[in-house]
């Protein structure tokens, strides 16, 4: 999954998640909630492709009748055949054999025409069902730029990523299998019946006599297996999920020494998968020789009966052996009829785990008549705004405040204070509960989210890099920007300084975590990505946390170019790096405990004054 899916916006680069709410996995072991309204939703997907399936039917029932048709020919043969045998050893007559080369040639060409049919509609199918797997993909994509932030932070990246990939792919492998068999096996069984019923409707009661017992097994086994296919794809995406946590985080698990805890919970969750696909796999791989033992039964009866029949010349040798070839293609579509019953109740399992992804709660849906702006300002208000991620739980409490166009505001305070949800609320990453926040005078609710965060520049604590160049990373800040005002932007955040000595300089590409570059240096390229989108409003969390002191003071110098008659927000924990803010909000427990300057604020001795000497107190 390409990493910019993540990003509703260019310039508004992805806010880090700081651990609110719990990552939580799908729970299992239960049946498809509602079997009958997935596959409903499914069918509502392949109506956009019913003339392609009316198509597939056509072909698929022309391929099963050539087919069907073939052993009733061939007894035809057969019985000549045996006539002339028994003639010739009565020395009445001759085996015939240019009416049997007839036979043969007419068999082959409806074999052929079988064939034919049977891989025309083959490859039909095959292209329905990778268009719709192409469209859920598709639709699974868009709908992650749709939830809101809240749905990630209760929801595992494996997960997410498991509804894309696994369970698509299964719904795309199963739906091509199960679709054409379907209609071939009950094209081949009615015709089959029909045939079976031309040569002896006596035989033909004995072979369906075989169809109860048939119906009670698959019943029973569906039954059991139904909900081991479910957990085998929850467990299967518990499993990713873990994989992609243990692997993107490999350097801390290892400085820990968490090997074997990472182990220990791998294999828990490979034994949960073991256990749902054994059990899955193995009641699906009994239902073929469970089938192929009833049939057999039926072979024994009809033989018997057969033979009877014949002797007794109420039917010819050649029906007894056309009657017997249709017996086994009677009984092969029922099995696989069987067998389709499993990957229907697969399929509808993966259906259904995509259509829940597709039918999740979305953010709240942009105005209508949304306030367009050509010239921001960028004053910015905070009007008794609360808020919590869990609305019991309230983080922000009645939080106002009012800054001018072109001010720098410090955000500072401990740990846990709210300084970054404000920032989050403030680009609507999350609604708030009650109060307004205002740009320009206007609620930001009254603009669309793409207009709202084009006005903003943001670079976080936790640096986002994708797997490309250095050049492209930069440009993600304004993918319209020439490669002369990428470089500009690169030397502003003093990224040129170091980019040469790199290989290949701004052609090098970073690998998916970026770890071939310093965390530093990462900093670096987004504060450059930040430069590039020249935005109206800017916000600092932490951006120069990463680097050296002498590195940080560059950065500074082309910070405050960049901030120059534009708002900025700026939170920092290194209180030093914000003397000079216009006014700096002092948070503590949801609230602004304090604001002021720099020097207001320690001239009053309270909260801001203890945070910043215990920055510089010596042990």
């Amino acid at each position: 999954m390409n990493k910019k899916n993540r990003i509703n916006n260019p310039r508004s680069i992805g806010i880090g998640r700081r651990g609110h709410g719990p990552r939580g996995m799908m729970s299992g072991g239960e049946k498809a909630k509602d079997f009958k309204g997935t596959m409903k939703k499914l069918m509502e997907h392949l109506n956009a492709y019913k003339y392609s399936i009316v198509i597939v039917l056509i072909f698929a029932i022309a391929s099963a009748t050539f087919t069907i048709i073939g052993p009733k020919i061939l007894g035809k043969a057969t019985t000549k055949l045996f006539e002339g045998v028994m003639a010739k050893i009565a020395g009445t007559g001759n085996i015939d054999f240019n009416y049997i080369g007839k036979i043969i040639i007419i068999l082959v060409g409806l074999y052929l025409l079988s064939a034919l049919f049977g891989y025309i509609q083959g490859w039909i199918m095959s292209g329905i069902t990778m268009n719709i797997s192409y469209n859920l993909r598709k639709s699974i994509s868009e709908k992650i730029n749709r939830l809101p932030l809240k749905y990630f932070d209760k929801t595992s990246h494996g997960e997410v990523l498991s509804r894309v990939t696994n369970d698509v792919d299964t719904l795309s492998q199963t739906l091509n299998q199960s679709l054409s068999q379907i209609i071939t096996s009950i094209t081949t069984v009615i015709g089959v019946l029909i045939m079976m019923l031309s040569i002896s409707w006596k035989m033909t009661l004995v072979v369906l006599g075989v169809i109860p017992i048939s119906i009670m097994l698959i019943a029973f086994i569906i039954k059991r297996s139904q909900k081991f296919f479910k957990q085998q794809q929850v467990y299967l995406g518990n499993l990713s999920g873990h994989v992609e946590e243990m692997y993107g985080g490999h350097i801390v698990v290892k400085a820990f020494n968490g090997e074997e805890k990472s182990i220990q919970k791998f294999n828990v969750l490979n034994n949960k998968l073991y256990g749902a696909a054994w059990k899955a796999q193995f009641l699906t791989s009994i239902m073929m020789p469970l089938m192929n033992f009833i049939g057999n039964l039926g072979y024994v009866v009809v033989s018997i009966m057969g033979g009877y029949l014949a002797a007794k010349r109420i039917i010819a040798v050649g029906d007894v052996q056309a009657f017997i070839q249709y017996v086994r293609q009677f009984t092969q579509p029922i099995s696989r009829i069987a067998n389709i019953s499993n990957i229907l109740q697969q399929m509808a399992a993966s259906a259904e785990r995509v259509f829940e992804f597709l039918e999740e709660k979305e953010e709240v849906p942009d105005t209508l008549n949304p306030v367009k702006l050509k010239d921001i300002k960028g004053k910015v208000e905070f009007k008794n705004v609360r808020f919590g991620y869990d609305p019991e739980n309230i983080v922000i409490n009645n939080f106002s405040t009012s800054i001018k166009p072109g001010q720098k505001i410090a955000i500072v305070g401990p740990t846990g204070a709210g300084k970054t949800t404000i920032v989050k609320l403030l680009m609507r990453f999350y609604d708030i509960n009650e109060g307004s926040i205002m740009i320009d005078g206007y609620d930001i609710r009254n603009f669309t989210r793409h207009d709202l965060r084009s006005m903003f520049g943001i670079v976080l604590q936790d640096t986002w890099l994708y797997n490309g160049s250095i050049m492209e990373n930069i440009r993600y800040g304004r993918l319209s920007a020439t490669d002369e005002e990428v470089i500009a932007a690169a030397k502003a955040a003093h990224v040129d300084s170091f980019v040469h000595t790199l290989p290949n300089g701004y052609n090098m590409i970073l690998n998916e975590e970026a770890t071939n570059i310093s965390q530093g240096q990462k900093q670096l390229i987004t504060i450059a990505r930040a430069i590039l989108a020249d935005p109206k409003i800017l916000i600092f969390d932490e951006a120069t946390s990463l680097v050296d002191t002498r590195t940080e003071m560059q950065i500074q110098k082309a910070m405050n170019n960049l901030m120059r008659n534009r708002t900025s927000f700026i939170i920092a924990h290194r209180l030093s790096t914000i003397r000079d803010a216009d006014l700096i909000l002092v948070m503590n427990h949801g609230d602004i405990v304090e604001q002021g300057t720099h020097k207001e604020l320690l001239a009053k001795g309270g909260f801001y004054a203890s945070l910043y000497q215990s920055q510089f107190e010596i042990a």
